[in-house]
């Protein structure tokens, strides 16, 4: 049963603690992580400054105060590494704008923002600083959406070390060149069986890679691992975004799985290579939407079979996952109004009357972090079912209830929360539209 407001609202604002834009903001959440090998920072929307400027500041203490050295983003892999290659050095690119300029699949303004780009600088500042023989700090992706970027990354790695295999990789993933490089073109003519699949071209590809990786990546020291681990991972992508887009027309739930299940496991296959070519525990920082990262056990998701980051992490690594959910009441967020469509400063409704975030609203605190296991009380008034905010890179203000809400047990979702009552939106590199009202959007669209 639902604690009544009054009641939930006074037990939040006596246990919170008040944040005030200072350095030491963040302290005792960095105290409350111990010894987490993963940390995981949400967001309610795909377009909201303070949630990235938050993320970065608790990035930044966890990687000089607690030796973190991984930030795992739901990004593209291959787009994310060449950032990776940036802030470790190893990069032609003379600035962060060029390492994030990769990114150009909508929506760019997830990872081209201010927000990003500062916190890329101050990545590659923290690792030129770092002392021979300690682990650098690297940025990777986790999403499976680059199918052919990702194809491309593979043949490009194989002509440099091997033509021949590289010949057999352009055999079989010529399977994909009638589709004129879109994947949703393939994914409906898989679909519905309107031409021969690619899946046993890019199982037999992934198969061959794998068989080599002994030869491979041992040619010239940790430098050939990690290229070999790269190349990998983009035939492990290509093979798990064929299985995807040949399941989008079969149901989402479908698609949904197959995805945060292959976030996981790249996060599991990165910090395993990490941990082997650095001889230490390594952990990392993961930044991805609520929606991700909250528990789908403790969602509508979960009552509709789906899985998620969050869950399956804690799943696999159990309390050494520390996850936190963020929040906003009102403001402004940069999205769209349909997918591919432009990005807009849109307006965000104050959240309704019987949410999460009417409820931290109504704690009357401009910001304020809350750890649940140091505050029993706010933990249990927390844990009963309420409506929960997820704007992902789509917002339709008009649908707001149908389009971008759901029920969930917040604090079982999540081990602390951040909420910032007036948020603001980022700010692209790119040129954003004039805001217009939309047509109507369904949730959960662009999550």
């Amino acid at each position: 049963m639902v604690r009544p407001a009054e009641d939930a609202v006074k037990i939040v604002g006596d246990a919170c603690r008040v944040l005030h834009g200072r350095g030491d903001d963040f302290d005792a959440l960095v105290d409350a992580v111990g010894d987490a090998r993963l940390v995981l920072l949400g967001e309610a929307s795909h377009g909201t400054h303070e949630f990235y400027q938050a993320r970065a500041q608790i990035t930044q203490q966890l990687v000089e105060e607690r030796d973190f050295s991984a930030v795992v983003v739901e990004a593209d892999w291959p787009d994310a590494y060449r950032v990776n290659r940036y802030v470790r050095g190893t990069a032609d690119d003379r600035d962060a704008d060029a390492a994030l300029s990769g990114f150009l699949r909508f929506p760019q303004w997830m990872w081209r923002n201010q927000d990003v780009l500062e916190f890329v600088e101050w990545l590659r500042m923290h690792n030129e600083a770092v002392p021979r023989g300690r682990p650098k700090c690297g940025f990777y992706g986790m999403d499976l959406y680059s199918l052919y970027t990702s194809i491309t990354a593979v043949l490009e790695y194989l002509d440099r070390v091997d033509p021949e295999a590289a010949r057999r990789a352009r055999f079989r993933y010529g399977c994909f060149e009638q589709f004129e490089e879109d994947p949703q073109a393939y994914g409906f003519a898989a679909g519905y069986d309107l031409g021969r699949t690619c899946e046993q071209d890019v199982v037999a590809q992934l198969v061959e890679l794998q068989r080599r990786a002994a030869d491979l990546s041992k040619r010239d020291g940790q430098v050939a691992e990690d290229e070999y681990f790269f190349a990998e991972q983009n035939a492990r992508l290509v093979k798990n975004a064929e299985e995807y887009y040949r399941q989008t027309f079969g149901g989402r739930v479908d698609t949904w799985n197959l995805r945060d299940t292959h976030m996981v496991d790249t996060i599991d296959a990165l910090v395993r290579h990490l941990d082997r070519t650095r001889g230490s525990r390594t952990k990392a920082v993961v930044w991805a939407h609520n929606s991700h990262l909250g528990d789908a056990r403790e969602t509508e998701m979960g009552e509709r079979g789906e899985v998620n980051v969050g869950q399956l992490c804690r799943e696999r690594w159990g309390g050494e996952v520390f996850n936190v959910g963020f929040t906003t009441h009102a403001g402004t967020v940069a999205a769209a109004s349909n997918w591919g469509g432009p990005v807009e400063v849109k307006p965000v409704n104050p959240s309704l009357s019987d949410s999460y975030e009417r409820l931290f609203h109504d704690a009357a605190f401009p910001q304020f972090l809350l750890i649940f296991k140091e505050a029993p009380p706010a933990a249990r008034a927390l844990a009963a079912r309420r409506l929960e905010r997820a704007i992902g890179v789509i917002y339709a203000p008009r649908t707001e209830r149908l389009s971008h809400y759901f029920r969930a047990s917040f604090s079982r979702q999540f081990d602390s929360v951040i909420h910032v009552d007036q948020t603001t939106a980022v700010r692209p590199l790119e040129v954003i539209a004039p805001f217009e009202p939309e047509e109507a959007e369904t949730f959960p669209s662009g999550v």
